[in-house]
Parts: C-alpha cells; structure tokens; sequence
C-alpha cells in the first residue's frame, strides 16, 4: 500500500514538474524540435508552390461550373480571368474591385463566356455591382438552365419563392428548381431544401430530411476550413443597433474610419497592440473592412518582431494555411508556432500539437501531440479543445491498441463549440446523427449542422447588405436579405422584416403597403420561429394591431406568453400585464395583470416609468372593482339600474347649477 502511495505521489509530482518545465522551455519538456520536420513534405511542398496555379472557374464556392459545349474564347476567358483577380480574397480590393471586375465580366459576357453571362445575372438581380435588371437575369437563368445548371436553378428557385421577377410566387416552383439545383450539388439549394423541411416551409416538416440536406452542405464548408485563413462573417441585426434594450456583442460593430486611422497610426509609432490588432482585422475580415493579407503580414510581421507570441501565431498558420503573400511553407509555420509555443500561447500549442496528429509538416507523434494538445487544452484554448476532442474521438495509440474515449471527446467538443469553433459544431452535428457517444437526436444534429453551413463563404451577402444598408442603399439590402432568408438565415429574415416594416424598400417593394407588411410578417415568423427573443415580440404585435394578417389577440397573448416564458423579454411581460387586465386575448385578472407589471420592472431599468404608471392606473382600477362590491352599491344597481353612476353624476352637477341660478334670480 505505503509503496502504490508513493508511486501516485511521484507521479503527481512528476505531472507538476512537467508543467513547471513546459511553461519555461518547451522544448526541454516535450521535446519538440526541428528534428521533428518532414522533409520530403516540406520538398514536395516546395515543388508544388513552383508550378502555375490553377485558375478558378466560377466565381465563388457556392458556384459550380457550366457545361459548355464549346469553350470560350482565348479572348473572354482572359477577360474573365482579370476580373476573377479584381476579386482574389485577401487581396483588399473591396466595393471598388468587385464593380470593377463587374465591367470586365460585362465584356467576357458579350463574348458568349457562360460563367461571365452567370456572374453578370446575379449582379442584376442583386443590383449591386452592375445595373439593376431582374428582367435580364432571369432572361439569363433561364437559358442556363436548359443546359441543367444548378445555379441557374437556384436563382429560378429563389425569384418564384420569393415572388421576385415573376407575378407572383409559386412555392411548388421553387421547390422543383431547389430540389434539381442541390442534386446537382449547389450548396445554397441544398440549405434551401433542409431549412425548408427543418420548419415545413412548403413541405412536410422531416427532420432527416433537413438532415441529409445540411449534412452535404456543412461537410462542403469544414473541406475548406483552415487554421486561420478563412474570413469572419459578421451577422448584425439591424433590430440590435436601433434597440437600446438589446445588446450588441462586443467587437462586432463596423470599424470607425478615425478610429482605423488612429490605430494605424500607433502602429506605425511601433505600438504592438495596435500593430496586433490591426493584423487579426485585416487576416480575418470583418469589422467593416475586407481581407487583406498583404497588410495582415505587415502588421503582423512588426508585431512578432516586438515579441508578441500572439503575431508568431498567426505567421505560423498563414504559412501553414498558404496565402498570396505567404505561400504554404511548412518549415516557416513551425518555425514561428515554436517560437510562441516556448511564450507559452496556447493557440500556438495546440496547431503543433494538430501538426504532430495529422503528420502536417512533421511526423507523426500521438505522445508529443497529447501533451501539447493537453497543455493548450488546459488552458481552455478551443483549438486545444478541438483537437484533443478529435484525438480522443479517433483514439489514442497504446500498446494495448487504439484508446477512445467519446465521453471525453463529447465534453471538449462541447466547451470548443462554446468557444465559437466551426469544426466542434461539425463533429458534435456527426456524433448527434450517428448516435456515436451521445443518444441520437436528429434535431440537435440538424441545429448544429445549420449552424456550420451559415458559417460557409456565402455568408459574406450579409455583411454585404448591412453595409449597402448603412450606404442607404435600402433595396440592394432589401434584395440581399430576401434571398439570404430563403436560405434560412435569420438573421437575413429579421432585417428584411425590419426593412419592410420601415417601408424603407421603397423600389424594390413598390406594391400595395399590406403586401410588405404580409411579407414582413411571414419573415417575423419565421425569425421567431428560429428563437430569435425580439422578433418572437415583434409577431405578437403584428396579431394584436393586424398587421401583414387579421386581428387575433389570443395569438397575440400566446406569442408574447412564449417571449416571456422563453425569452424574459420585459416588454412581452408589459403587454401581458395590459392584457390581463383589459381581458383582451385572455379572462379578465387584475392579480395576474399586476404580477406581469412587477416583473418587467424586475427584469429592465427602462420598464420602470411606464410599468410604475400602469401599476398606478391598476391600483385606481382595483378600488373602483372594490367599490363596487359594496352593499349600498348592489342595492342601487339593483333598484336604479346599472346606470345609476350616470344619474348620480347628473344630479351631482345639476344642483350646484340650479343653486347658482336661484342665486343669481334672487340677487336680480
């Protein structure tokens, strides 16, 4: 016993000084050095960066390309190719490159280069980077969808879903060009079909259904996810930034033009803060500011070379990743992930640690990957969390076999996912689908597969509408958002009810204002439908005032009910409270009424005053309800009539009246 004791007690000082030694040299403690570089990796790699890079075909990840029975000219396709370079991500051309490779794809398009035809289309219909001509665009997607396009069949879907273009929507329309565009493998067609189905939108409501749809899409997005390459897509309501209730996540908001210029210039001054920053915000995107990968080096660059391991992190991934600017260079990323993992980051252990797992740049080590994961980890790094969830998921090497531990690899990926990490959602999604390590829940799986694929590149259309809605550009906003809430993005369905219930889309929604508010409405409802607390609020109001629908003040109450018992909104409890005591929607209770305006003073500051008056005007109502219980009360209702109020009041007045008149007779 004495010497099992001992052996836990060495051990566990054994575990310390390993800590101790790793926070002070890393490579003392785990042994990670350049011994550890695959070199034929790093060779191959360099003979790969050589060759002349393949040139891309569409214009965007949800694209697919055309079949063409003759292939463009040499003419078109090098027209179409300079303006796919006005628009390379991380090259920081933002609106002005996009307008300007809109003017050469107008050319390649007159030459007959289908997917310039295709790029120019959806420009049309979105009105934002050409002229606006939905006319035209769908005269384009229709001739594309004779050879089976699955682009062109996605934009067909969306103008007869949403009633644009056409004389008015066609739901079983949109649901055969959506269903034939995402078997044909266009990841917006497929979100499409699984939000439709996911809340029986045109369909049967079946979750495996929505399933099978998100599934395709969100693998589609994690095949492309990098360490740190891949661009921030911000969603902001518009409902967050008008409501002083609400509040905004922090970091969020579009960066202030004299604040980005202040920044600039600490930087410059050598300020390794500013020089930081500024380098996350142009790596990332974002903030209202586009990648820029060039400027992203420069700052970074500075940052690392003023000792901050937060900056080596980052060179490390962009060479790891690959960029324009810093092409993939293995040696180069381990480098500089060595340099901030022996400062101890966390983030910088944890990518060794994934390089150590996956055998990227180095070879293959479970034991120095445990430990680095492990340390990263601790820390509650959700890189460290990922990986080590991903390692215990596929099993950890020992001389007993593969070890797996999912109850382990269920808890890291959950605190990753908290952490905002896109590849836990996925594989949290795949272990909720299979059943694997959690019970099968085929709603939890299609949540977190939704969550992945909103997360793909396309998402940067609503960054895109925000900032055309702030440059009052209402109807390109208007349009961006229409087609996003399609996809069943809602934060894209709060801002385009938000818009039309502004009456602010004033071109593109020209008709009668009680075919905006039934839009609006139908959008309101589907927001709330995806527990969104204000526009859950915002549908009891379109109930109780009839807006966009008829009146109908117990849906009313119902809405503000689950707003309340979801939500704890104060204003929903507000509305409750006069709604009980007025009876409208449900039976008349002064008791109950006064407990709803007691709450929404308990949960808002700004429910004060109106709640204070209301209790006040309550009070006054409830003596009255006293009052009337009186016996003397009874009698004369009984005897006079129940308007014996009225006599009263009457006489009341007539006798100071006929006494004045006497009075004044006399006096005469």
């Amino acid at each position: 016993m004495t010497n099992r004791r001992n052996s836990v007690v060495n051990g566990q000082k054994s575990e310390k000084n390993l800590t101790l030694c790793i926070s002070g040299s890393l490579l003392t403690a785990i042994d990670v050095s350049k011994s550890d570089l695959d070199w034929d990796q790093i060779t191959a790699q360099k003979i790969e960066n050589e060759k002349a890079r393949e040139l891309p075909k569409t214009i965007g990840d949800e694209f697919t390309a055309e079949k063409v029975d003759v292939p463009p000219s040499a003419e078109a396709e090098a027209e179409f190719q300079r303006g796919l370079g006005y628009i390379e991500r991380g090259k920081g051309h933002g609106r002005d490159g996009r307008v300007a490779a809109h003017r050469v794809f107008d050319k390649a398009a007159a030459h007959g280069h289908q997917e310039a035809r295709k790029a120019v289309a959806f420009s049309q219909l979105f009105g934002d980077y050409s002229r606006w001509s939905i006319h035209e665009a769908k005269a384009v997607f229709e001739d594309l969808e004779k050879n089976g396009s699955p682009d062109a069949q996605l934009a067909l879907g969306f103008m007869h879903g949403a009633g644009i273009g056409v004389e008015k929507s066609n739901q079983a329309k949109a649901l055969v060009y959506y269903m034939f565009s995402a078997l044909g493998g266009n990841p917006l067609a497929q979100m499409a079909m699984g939000f439709r189905y996911s809340q029986g939108v045109g369909v049967p409501q079946n979750c495996e259904t929505a399933l099978s749809y998100y599934q395709k899409v969100a693998k589609s997005v994690v095949d492309n996810v990098k360490f740190t390459t891949g661009q921030t897509i911000q969603r902001i309501r518009l409902t967050d930034e008008t409501d002083p209730t609400m509040n905004i996540q922090p970091g969020t908001a579009p960066l202030d033009t004299n604040l980005l210029e202040y920044y600039k210039m600490l930087a410059e001054k050598g300020d390794t803060s500013a020089q930081l920053g500024l380098g996350q915000i142009f790596l990332a995107g974002g903030r209202g500011l586009s990648q820029n990968f060039e400027l992203a080096v420069k700052y970074l660059t500075a940052a690392a070379e003023a000792g901050s391991a937060d900056a080596l992190t980052y060179l490390g991934k962009m060479y790891l990743d690959g960029t324009p600017f810093t092409p993939k260079d293995y040696q180069k990323a381990f480098e500089y992930l060595l340099k901030s993992a022996d400062k101890s980051n966390p983030s910088a252990q944890a990518v060794l640690g994934a390089m150590y797992m996956k055998g990227r740049g180095v070879k293959k080590n479970y034991e120095k990957a445990l430990k680095l994961l492990t340390l990263s980890a601790d820390k509650k790094n959700a890189e460290g969390q990922m990986y080590l969830a991903e390692l215990n998921y596929k099993g950890v090497p020992t001389n007993k076999g593969v070890h797996r531990d999912f109850k382990k690899s269920v808890k890291l990926y959950q605190l990753a996912s908290q952490n905002g990490h896109l590849l836990a959602y996925y594989n949290l999604g795949q272990m909720h689908a299979t059943g694997t390590g959690v019970p099968r829940s085929c709603s939890h799986a299609v949540d977190l597969f939704k969550s992945v694929a909103e997360r793909g590149r396309w998402g940067e259309r609503i960054m895109e509408a925000h900032s055309a809605y702030k440059d009052n550009r209402h109807d390109e906003a208007a349009m961006k958002y229409l087609f996003m809430a399609e996809l069943g993005y809602e934060v894209a369905q709060t801002n385009l009810a938000y818009i039309l219930d502004r009456q602010e889309a004033t071109s593109l929604f020209s008709g009668p204002k009680e075919n905006n508010m039934e839009r609006a409405f139908l959008n309101w409802q589907r927001s709330a439908n995806q527990e969104y607390a204000a526009a859950r609020l915002k549908l009891g109001d379109y109930y109780y005032y009839g807006l966009g629908t008829e009146v109908d003040h117990s849906l009313a109450f119902s809405n503000y009910k689950t707003a309340v018992d979801r939500h704890g909104l104060a204003q929903a409890m507000f509305n409750l409270g006069y709604m009980h005591e007025v009876g409208e929607g449900i039976t008349r209770d002064l008791y109950l009424a006064k407990r709803f305006y007691d709450q929404s003073i308990e949960h808002s500051a700004d429910a004060y005053m109106p709640a204070k008056l209301a209790l006040a005007k309550l009070a006054f109502v409830f003596y009255l309800e006293e009052v009337n219980k009186l016996p003397l009360i009874n009698f004369l209702d009984k005897s006079v009539g129940p308007r014996w109020d009225v006599i009263l009041m009457t006489i009341t007045a007539a006798v100071p009246m006929y006494l004045f008149w006497r009075h004044r007779q006399n006096h005469d």
